[in-house]
């Protein structure tokens, strides 16, 4: 028996117990050959559907029966390898249903598919995965430069910001140190003029008293000589009486009835008013310059009026929307305002007071039209459908509220944007047609002029939280407004 023993040591070898680590755990996948304290599971076999621990997966590595084994990693899901109907491996893959079947699926459920084996199916997937991962990484990088981009930008806005309001900071210091100059200068003027005019009035005044004194001095003696009854000693003394010096005329003394240095003041506060009436005329053009920088210009937004036709819109209006004293016509494209009330047929959403209309149908994507206007002006405005629509206050006119956006036209003021009852005035020349560019996901509305050329009057950079509708304002009696037909 020893001799057997040692025979059959000398064969396998002396091999020492299994380190406790090596056992499988209550997380660990387990070799399925043990028996007794299974091992953790080294591979697992997808032709066998079985998982070994490295003393029982020998036979793999040692038998040519397995050399066509394929071992993977362990995995807990082998038995999704089985066929839930034949209990038959699926090594072939069913192209038409996109699955994997066995081959009695093939015989029967399948046959006739697109069929091939699994492993070719893999294959070509593993393919079009690289090439998806390439795709990724070649995405990824392309989206890392980009980010770069995007901060070598917010780098150089925030220096430009910081310089513009560095030397914009020393323009107004330098402003305001030329007014404390100024009123520096206008404070000594007063003052030197007041020391003047003060020592002058005090001189005469010192003038009149001492002749008040001298009069007063004479007043005395002569009452003195006139109670004097000696004849002889009245006629000696009278000559000795110094003769009354030429008083001070104090009809010749002129002075201001109102004011003295008030005029000063009226002069000052014409500066102001000149100064904060070129303020208002030069300002707009500062605040429009702020407003129309545009880092972030929407990819979508044309650069020529090529361009923006491309997104035109057949729009018309809303006959339920439109006041009783506007016309439609032309197909619900144009609008006249009239003196006649039309007593058209209540509806929720007719304006009742403010001569206005809206499209029939809302605004979303990137989309452009064009309104050509006869009369004194028209308000071209976007809103949303929310907007009031009985009375007269400003949240149901078109920019007096925080529901619509408008440009408006007239031949005597010129442009001005009006939104939330903030008017701000535009510059730009003139025209008879004015071009609207809306993007609603990027929240951009621009206003153009439309002659020969076609000139950005303002763009506004908002989220717009709703769809939004076109609307129209005519001017006073006979006006119209009109929805260009574009090509």
């Amino acid at each position: 028996m020893l001799a057997d023993l040692v025979e059959e040591l000398q064969k396998t070898g002396l091999q020492a117990a299994p380190a406790d680590h090596c056992y499988a755990g209550p997380e660990d996948l387990a070799c399925d050959v043990c028996t007794g304290r299974k091992l953790k599971a080294f591979k697992s076999c997808l032709v066998c559907l079985v998982s070994y621990c490295e003393k029982h997966l020998q036979p793999h590595f040692k038998n040519t029966a397995f050399e066509k084994h394929k071992l993977v990693d362990p995995s807990n899901k082998l038995q999704e390898n089985i066929c839930s109907r034949h209990n038959e491996v699926m090594r072939i893959f069913c192209r038409t249903d996109q699955q994997c079947i066995c081959y009695l699926c093939l015989m029967h459920e399948h046959k006739g598919h697109d069929t091939v084996s699994a492993a070719s199916e893999k294959g070509e997937r593993q393919r079009e995965l690289e090439v998806s991962q390439l795709n990724i990484q070649q995405g990824i990088q392309d989206k890392e430069e980009e980010v770069k981009l995007l901060q070598r930008e917010v780098e150089k806005i925030n220096l430009s910001a910081d310089k513009v309001v560095e030397e914009n900071e020393k323009i107004f210091t330098g402003l305001i140190r030329v007014m404390e100059k100024k009123s520096s200068d206008v404070k000594q003027q007063v003052r030197s003029k007041q020391r003047t005019e003060v020592s002058r009035v005090k001189e005469l005044q010192e003038k009149l008293e001492q002749e008040i004194t001298e009069l007063k001095r004479n007043d005395a003696e002569l009452k003195k000589l006139s109670l004097t009854e000696d004849h002889n000693q009245f006629l000696h003394n009278y000559p000795s009486l110094s003769p009354v010096s030429e008083s001070t005329d104090s009809s010749s003394i002129e002075v201001s009835p109102l004011s003295y240095f008030e005029d000063v003041t009226a002069a000052v506060l014409e500066v102001r008013d000149k100064l904060q009436e070129v303020l208002r005329e030069k300002w707009t053009n500062v605040s429009l310059t702020v407003t129309m920088v545009d880092v972030l210009r929407s990819q979508s937004e044309p650069k020529t009026r090529a361009g923006f036709l491309k997104y035109s819109r057949g729009i018309t209006l809303d006959p339920n929307t439109v006041n009783p004293y506007l016309l439609l016509s032309d197909g619900n494209r144009k609008v006249t305002t009239t003196d006649q009330n039309h007593s058209y047929p209540s509806h929720p959403d007719r304006f009742t007071n403010y001569a206005q209309v809206l499209s029939r149908g809302s605004l979303t994507g990137p989309c452009y039209w064009e309104v050509e206007w006869r009369g004194r002006g028209v308000y071209v405005a976007v809103t949303y459908k929310n907007i009031t629509r009985i009375g007269g206050k400003s949240e149901c006119r078109f920019g007096w509220n925080d529901k619509s956006w408008s440009l408006s036209v007239d031949k005597k003021d010129g442009y001005h944007f009006v939104h939330n009852k903030v008017d701000t005035p535009v510059s730009g020349p003139q025209s008879s047609r004015i071009g609207v560019y809306l993007d609603h996901s990027a929240g951009i509305l621009s206003f153009y002029s439309i002659s020969a050329t076609m000139t950005l009057l303002h763009r506004v950079q908002t989220t717009f939280t709703q769809p939004l509708y076109a609307g129209l304002l005519p001017f006073i009696s006979r006006a119209t407004a009109e929805l260009c037909k574009l090509k």
